[in-house]
């Protein structure tokens, strides 16, 4: 099973659709809300990233909701 988690805001209008995806492909996720927290926001940051949804598939991330790449890494 793949460690799935996916960092949201909850003013981002594209993190519901891709949360929707992720359930719809039957993958089970952790949701961590950069804007309640602190260490969330901080691990995305040591990433380099500064964007939501970002989703962390088995340590590779898929910033934005790019439903190729994340169908690429749920197949590997």
């Amino acid at each position: 099973m793949k460690n799935i988690e996916i960092f949201t805001s909850p003013t981002c209008p594209h993190c519901p659709p891709a949360k929707a995806y992720l359930e719809k492909k039957g993958v089970e996720f952790i949701e961590r809300n950069v804007k309640s927290d602190a260490e969330a926001r901080k691990e995305l940051m040591k990433r380099g990233i500064m964007g939501v949804p970002t989703i962390i598939i088995d340590n590779e991330a898929v910033v934005g909701f790019d439903k190729e790449k994340i169908d690429n890494l749920l197949e590997k």
